[in-house]
């Protein structure tokens, strides 16, 4: 593994949603499916990996919250999300932590 992905995992955090609300007011939060790799992910946006980064968005795995999403997590501040900052974007897995 190479030391930014190594840096990438150490990087990992566990967040509530009362404190992604600014990052969410500035556009800056992409969803991430359970099923892809926040780290994984992040990397490739990292690295400028356009063909991976566009077929997960084409594959609905990757996307800017909705606005059902967004109310949901409105009404839940203490929800917790997996997160990892890639300037200027904030990833978050929906990744099932606690409410």
């Amino acid at each position: 593994m190479s030391d930014f992905k190594m840096q990438l995992r150490e990087d990992l955090a566990n967040t509530d949603w009362s404190d992604l609300i600014p990052h969410a007011q500035r556009d800056a939060l992409i969803v991430v499916n359970p099923d892809l790799d926040i780290v994984e992910v992040a990397y490739a946006l990292a690295q400028d990996d356009v063909n991976l980064v566009q077929y997960w968005i084409q594959e609905g795995l990757i996307h800017k919250p909705t606005a059902d999403e967004l109310g949901l997590w409105n009404q839940a501040p203490k929800k917790q999300f997996k997160t990892l900052i890639v300037q200027p974007f904030v990833l978050i897995s929906l990744e099932v932590l606690k409410d």
